[in-house]
C-alpha cells in the first residue's frame, strides 16, 4: 500500500479527481444562482403585464424614468383616485408614472333628418301622375259629352267608358242617369259646360259623410295622454310597409312623435325597410325576431308608445292573402291584443289600384275580419282605371283617405275628391 501511495501516478489521479469534484460543485452553484435570477426576472415581467393578456394598444402609456416605455392597463378612476389593482399603489400624478393622453376620434354625427314636403296640396301637385287615367277616363268622357246632343249610341259609349275604368255596373248606371238628367236641364253648348257638369257629378259621387282625415292624433284617457294607434293591413305586394313609412314621414313633418311597430315578422326585409324609413325622419322602430308573434310585437310597440308619451303608433302588419282564413284570423288577433292596452283609432286597408276588381274582393274580406276605417290606394299613377276610387268607396262605405302616386318618399297624398276629379279631367 505504501508503495502505491509513493507512486507518482497515484497523486496525479487524486489531483484530477479533486479538480473534477470542485468543478462540479462550482457548476451546480452557478446554475442555481442563474435559475434564481431568471425566476425573479419572470416574476417582474408578470407584474408588469396587463391582466387581459398581451399588451394593450389603445390605452395610456406610462414612461419609466429612463425613458423606457412599458404598457399599462386603462383603468377607470373613481373620484380622482386610481382603480384598485396592480398599479393602485402608484398615484397617477407620481413622477414615476407619466400618462400620455390619447386623442380618440370624434363620434360620427347622426345623419340629418330629411326635409319633408308638406302634405297639404300634394294631390294638386301630383296631378300629372294621373295622366294614364286622364287620357282614358276623363278625356274620353269629355269628348263624348262635349259633342252636343247625345244619341243612344253616344250614351252607350259613355257607359262603356265608365265600365272600362272600373266603376262597376251599378255605379256606372247611377252616374249615367245623373248625367242625363243634368244635361237635359242645363244648356250645355261647349266642352267647358260639359266639363262643369261632369266635374260636379263625379265629385258628388265621391262625397261621403265620413271623415277623410287619418285619425292619428293622441287623446287623453283617465287624465293621461295616450297615443293614437293606426293599424295598416293588406295583401302582399300592395305597398303596406312603404305606406306605413310614408305616413310616419307625414306625421313627423306635422310635428308629431311616432313609433313604428314592425309586426310583419314573417319577412325580415319588412322590418329592415321600416327601420330605414324611421331613420330618415327620426322616428323609432319596435321590432321582434324573425318569425316572432306579430301580436306580441304590436303589443310591445303600443306599450313603448304609451311609456314614452308619443303621439302616434303605426303598426305594419304582415301581408296576407284574403283567401287564407288562418292568416285573416291572425290579423284579428293582432287587433284584439293591441286593444288590451289602447283603442285602435284607425285601420287602414292598403289596396293596389292596378288590381281592379280583385282589389275589391280583397277589401270585402278584410272588412269582415277587422273594422276597416279607411282605404289607401297605392300605385294609382300606374293604372288607367281611376274608377277604382269610386267603386271601392261605394262598395265598402269607407272613405279613401290616402293615395299613392309614385315611388318617391313624399308621393303619398291625402285624398281630395275635387283635386282628384280635376286631375282626371285635365
Amino acid at each position: 500500500m505504501a508503495a502505491v501511495s509513493n507512486a507518482p501516478w497515484f497523486w496525479i489521479v487524486v489531483v484530477v479527481v479533486l479538480a473534477l469534484v470542485v468543478a462540479l460543485v462550482s457548476g451546480l452553484i452557478i446554475a442555481r444562482k442563474r435559475r434564481i435570477s431568471l425566476d425573479s426576472k419572470a416574476a417582474t415581467e408578470v407584474e408588469r403585464k396587463p391582466k387581459g393578456g398581451g399588451y394593450q394598444t389603445g390605452g395610456g402609456i406610462a414612461l419609466a424614468p429612463g425613458g423606457e416605455a412599458h404598457p399599462v392597463e386603462d383603468r377607470p378612476e373613481t373620484d380622482g383616485q386610481p382603480a384598485v389593482g396592480d398599479d393602485a399603489a402608484v398615484p397617477r400624478d407620481s413622477p414615476q408614472r407619466t400618462v400620455v393622453d390619447v386623442v380618440l376620434p370624434e363620434a360620427e354625427p347622426a345623419a340629418p333628418v330629411e326635409e319633408i314636403e308638406p302634405a297639404t296640396g300634394r294631390m294638386e301637385r301630383l296631378r300629372g301622375r294621373l295622366s294614364k287615367s286622364r287620357s282614358m277616363f276623363g278625356q274620353g268622357l269629355l269628348g263624348l259629352l262635349g259633342a252636343g246632343d247625345l244619341d243612344e249610341d253616344s250614351w252607350q259609349e259613355v257607359e262603356d267608358t265608365l265600365l272600362v275604368a272600373d266603376l262597376g255596373a251599378a255605379l256606372t248606371g247611377e252616374i249615367v242617369a245623373r248625367l242625363r238628367d243634368e244635361l237635359s236641364r242645363r244648356a250645355v253648348r261647349t266642352s267647358e259646360d260639359a266639363r262643369a257638369v261632369l266635374h260636379e257629378v263625379l265629385t258628388s259621387t265621391l262625397s261621403t259623410e265620413r271623415d277623410r282625415a287619418v285619425r292619428a292624433l293622441p287623446h287623453v284617457v283617465d287624465g293621461q295622454k295616450q297615443p293614437a294607434v293606426v293599424l295598416v293591413a293588406g295583401v302582399n305586394g300592395t305597398g303596406k310597409t312603404t305606406t306605413t313609412g310614408k305616413l310616419g314621414r307625414v306625421l313627423v313633418a306635422q310635428g308629431n312623435t311616432v313609433v313604428l311597430g314592425a309586426a310583419d315578422t314573417f319577412r325580415a326585409a319588412a322590418a329592415d325597410q321600416l327601420q330605414t324609413w324611421a331613420e330618415r325622419v327620426g322616428a323609432e322602430v319596435v321590432r321582434g325576431k324573425e318569425g316572432a308573434d306579430p301580436a306580441a310585437v304590436a303589443f310591445d310597440a303600443v306599450k313603448r308608445g304609451i311609456d314614452q308619451s308619443v303621439d302616434t303608433v303605426l303598426i305594419d302588419t304582415a301581408g296576407r292573402l284574403h283567401t287564407k282564413t288562418g292568416l285573416m284570423d291572425e290579423l284579428g288577433k293582432v287587433k284584439r291584443v293591441v286593444e288590451k292596452l289602447a283603442k285602435v283609432d284607425e285601420v287602414l286597408l292598403v289596396l293596389d289600384a292596378t288590381t281592379g276588381q280583385n282589389g275589391l274582393m280583397q277589401a270585402r274580406v278584410f272588412s269582415e275580419v277587422i273594422d276597416v276605417t279607411g282605404i289607401v290606394l297605392t300605385k294609382l299613377d300606374g293604372t288607367a282605371k281611376g274608377g277604382i276610387v269610386f267603386q271601392v268607396q261605394r262598395e265598402l262605405g269607407v272613405p279613401v283617405k290616402l293615395v299613392g302616386l309614385g315611388e318617391g318618399p313624399d308621393d303619398l297624398a291625402p285624398f281630395e275628391p275635387g283635386a282628384f276629379v280635376d286631375a282626371l279631367l285635365g
